[in-house]
């Protein structure tokens, strides 16, 4: 991405990453049994009491940030903290993917959509090789994003 690239396209990846966190946050909070089971599915060494914080506190965190990047409110915060959440996906995908865990990677809630009924494209939306993939792309894009609104200051 350049800096040159005219105002409309930074507003709009600021509205798109904003999107994605409410979206991502709503289908949590929808369900946040699901939202847990897949945290667990990670099989990672952290305790089942902190996973539990984070089931509570990631969804909140996500539609916050979203909302103030739509709203364009402390955007450089809630860029930084998408960033940082974004980062830490790419890590928790990463490690699924590299351990060959066939997990859902709990990310998105794709049945509003019908795809259920779409059970092998939504097994792969959801698998942690394209979550990891996709995380990187939107890492690469909130840095960019973030590095023009540093500048700015």
């Amino acid at each position: 991405m350049n800096a040159q690239l005219p105002d409309r396209w930074w507003t709009a990846l600021r509205w798109l990453l904003g999107a994605l966190m409410l979206w991502a946050a709503v289908s949590k909070l929808a369900n946040p049994t699901k939202f847990l089971s897949s945290i667990y599915a990670y099989e990672t060494p952290v305790p089942q009491s902190l996973l539990q914080v984070v089931v509570v506190v990631l969804p909140w965190l996500e539609l916050l940030s979203g909302l103030l990047l739509i709203a364009n409110v402390w955007s450089e915060t809630a860029l930084a903290v998408v960033t940082g959440l974004l980062v830490i996906f790419v890590l928790a995908t990463g490690q699924a993917w590299a351990r060959g865990l066939d997990i859902s990677c709990g990310c998105f809630n794709l049945e509003i959509f019908g795809a259920d009924r779409m059970a092998t494209l939504s097994k792969f939306l959801e698998s942690a090789s394209f979550a990891f993939f996709r995380n990187l792309v939107l890492v690469f894009l909130a840095g960019m994003l973030l590095r023009k609104r540093l500048r700015e200051i």
